[in-house]
C-alpha cells in the first residue's frame, strides 16, 4: 500500500495579469490580489471617502507648493502591482505616483506614497499582509490612518522595513515625498 501526499501550494491560483484583466465591479467594491486570492472589499463608506478625499486634497496642496505638480500626482484607488511572483496586486485609497496615472494599475516602482485607511473591518492579518508587501516592493513611504482612534501613522521604508516617523491626531507637517500639512482632526466625521 502507497501514501499519496498532496501538496498545496500556499500562493493561489490567480495571477497579477488575470487581476488586470478582470471588470472592475459597478458596485464600487475592490478587488484585489493577495497571494494569488482574490480579496474584494464593499465600497468604501461615508467616513472612509471623507478621509481618503481630504488626504488627497492636502497632498495635492503639498505637490504643487513644492513645485512637483509635474512629476508627482496623488490619486485615488489606483491598482499597485506589488508582485508578480507572490501573486499580490493592491488599491491602496491613496496614492503618489511618480508617472502620470494614465492606466488604471501601475507597477509598484511608480509609487512613492501608499496611503491605506483603516476600518474597524479591516483584520490584523490583513493589514500586516499589505504592510509587508508594500515593504517587500520597495514603497518608500506608508501612511495608516485608523479611522476608529483618529490619528495617522508616517513610515519611512529603511533597509526594507517600515519605521514609524510620525504620529499625528493634530494639526502638524507630515513627512513623505514631499513634506505636507495635514490636520488629521479634518479627516474625521
Amino acid at each position: 500500500m502507497s501514501a499519496v501526499a498532496e501538496f498545496q501550494h500556499p500562493i493561489g491560483p490567480n495571477t497579477v495579469e488575470q487581476w488586470r484583466a478582470i471588470d472592475v465591479p459597478d458596485d464600487g467594491s475592490r478587488i484585489e490580489l493577495i497571494w494569488g486570492y482574490y480579496h474584494v472589499s464593499p465600497a468604501p463608506g461615508g467616513p472612509h471617502q471623507f478621509a481618503t478625499d481630504a488626504i488627497c486634497r492636502a497632498l495635492w496642496a503639498a505637490v504643487k507648493d513644492a513645485g512637483r505638480a509635474n512629476d508627482l500626482f496623488p490619486i485615488t484607488g489606483v491598482g499597485v502591482e506589488i508582485t508578480s511572483a507572490l501573486r499580490t496586486a493592491l488599491i491602496p485609497d491613496v496614492a503618489v505616483l511618480n508617472a502620470r496615472p494614465t492606466a488604471t494599475a501601475f507597477p509598484a516602482a511608480a509609487v512613492e506614497l501608499a496611503v491605506e485607511v483603516w476600518s474597524p473591518g479591516n483584520t490584523a492579518h490583513e493589514r500586516e499582509t499589505k504592510i509587508a508587501a508594500y515593504a517587500s516592493a520597495g514603497v518608500p513611504f506608508l501612511w495608516l490612518v485608523e479611522l476608529n482612534k483618529s490619528k495617522l501613522t508616517a513610515f519611512k521604508l529603511v533597509g526594507g522595513v517600515y519605521r514609524e516617523i510620525a504620529v499625528k491626531s493634530d494639526p502638524g507637517v507630515l513627512p513623505g515625498p514631499v513634506p505636507v500639512q495635514l490636520d488629521p482632526t479634518e479627516l474625521f466625521v
